[in-house]
């Protein structure tokens, strides 16, 4: 007895220190990823008196947003603010420390706004990346010249507009109302996150109802033969192939053959599809066989046919897993990225997706297409990327939970 006892014992020690470590490994993984991605919801802003002068926007007196020099109006407003930059070489260090965007910005003003051109406008515009990195912390201003991006004149600047007000630190809205862009500062993950849910919406809307059908015929109508071990052998088999296999099928079927278009919300939805199937096939089916054949026999001897069994008795109370399945499904679907690789949806997409025929990205696309960017301040939108869609996954499995605790039945 003592021996078994210090063999259990034994046991147990490990099963625990093997937990503490795991629980080790994952808190070291968030806390790094909180680290590095909670800098990217907040974005450092610039406040420049911008006079809207129509001789600057339309040198040839005829004013054409489209063509407009919106770009001249945000240095001649930068140039005021630090009036004793003079040489070109300063001047062009001092126009970095602005984002692209600001002209965007003022260009969206009047468009929506005709009537404020000849006035000036107080704006709050984005800051390049360089600037925002070194607001947040993350460049090093003690280092030397050389090894950093931002000059010295650049840092004075910088602590100039700080000390008179015009330099603030915000929340990234930008983060989740844009779509991608070239720029780390003007990069957002709209677009991927539509294209996300259209590929759901698709994948839900086919995977659910052919996954449910499926299981129930295999589990309550198909006769037992060799055909039917056979569907379920290769069911099983589906469910553990690599996911870039149907990506790859995905591009033979759909693309090449049926002609749809390349990296399309609707392409995903379908080769998501196929990958979810397997998964709902099989969960299904389990909830299914859950069901007591007491609740089948009792149907059937008050004189209950067998379809009235499935609909009327049988698939109400395995309802609960079967969507605890599906949610499980949309889950995987929502973080794979190999299959969506090899339908095209790696491209840089700049518009936030409308429909489900045009080009998009999904969220773990654009999470790989930020973390292969060499521009250092995608790491951490890379990382507020992935945060975000660690958000979705445990929504989506919280609600797989709550589903099934209060819909599931005791017998």
């Amino acid at each position: 007895m003592p021996r078994r006892r210090r063999r259990e014992f034994t046991f147990r020690l490990l099963g625990m220190i093997a937990t503490g470590i795991g629980i080790v490994f994952l808190g070291v993984f968030f806390s790094s990823l909180v680290a590095q991605g909670a800098s990217a919801f907040k974005q450092t802003y610039l406040q420049l008196d911008i006079e809207l002068n129509e001789d600057v926007l339309a040198p040839g007196g005829q004013l054409d947003l489209a063509y407009a020099d919106f770009d001249s109006l945000v240095r001649t407003a930068l140039r005021k603010e630090l009036p004793e930059v003079s040489s070109r070489q300063d001047r062009r260090a001092l126009y970095r420390i602005v984002s692209v965007g600001a002209a965007y910005q003022v260009r969206d003003l009047l468009e929506e706004n005709p009537g404020l051109l000849g006035t000036t406008q107080t704006l709050w515009v984005p800051a390049s990346s360089t600037i925002d990195m070194l607001i947040k912390g993350n460049i090093d201003a003690n280092l030397e010249e050389a090894l950093r991006p931002v000059s010295d004149r650049q840092i004075a600047w910088v602590e100039s507009l700080r000390a008179a007000g015009r330099l603030e630190t915000r929340f990234n809205k930008a983060l989740f109302t844009n779509g991608d862009s070239r720029e780390p500062e003007l990069a957002g993950i709209k677009g991927a996150v539509m294209g996300s849910l259209y590929m759901l919406m698709v994948t839900l809307v086919l995977s659910f109802p052919i996954g449910v059908a499926a299981a129930i015929y295999l589990e309550e109508f198909a006769p037992r033969n060799r055909w039917s071990d056979l569907i379920e052998v290769n069911i099983n088999n589906l469910a553990a192939v690599p996911s870039i296999v149907f990506g790859l099928l995905g591009l033979a079927v759909f693309i090449n053959w049926a002609a749809l278009p390349r990296s399309a919300p609707l392409v995903g939805g379908l080769v998501l599809t196929l990958l979810t199937l397997p998964v709902i096939i099989i969960a299904s089916r389990a909830s299914i066989k859950a069901v007591p054949p007491s609740i089948r026999e009792a149907a059937l001897g008050l004189g209950a046919s067998q379809t009235q069994v499935v609909f009327h008795h049988v698939l109400p109370l395995a309802m609960p897993g079967m969507l605890t399945g599906a949610i499980i499904g949309m889950s995987r679907a929502l973080g794979e990225s190999a299959p969506l690789l090899m339908i095209g949806m790696i491209a840089f997409i700049v518009d936030v997706p409308g429909s489900l025929t045009d080009p998009a990205t999904a969220l773990p696309v654009q999470i790989f297409l930020w973390a292969d960017s060499p521009e250092r301040a995608f790491a951490e939108r890379t990382s507020a990327a992935i945060i975000v869609l660690l958000g979705f996954l445990l929504v989506m499995n919280l609600a797989a939970v709550i589903l099934r605790k209060r819909m599931e039945r005791k017998w």
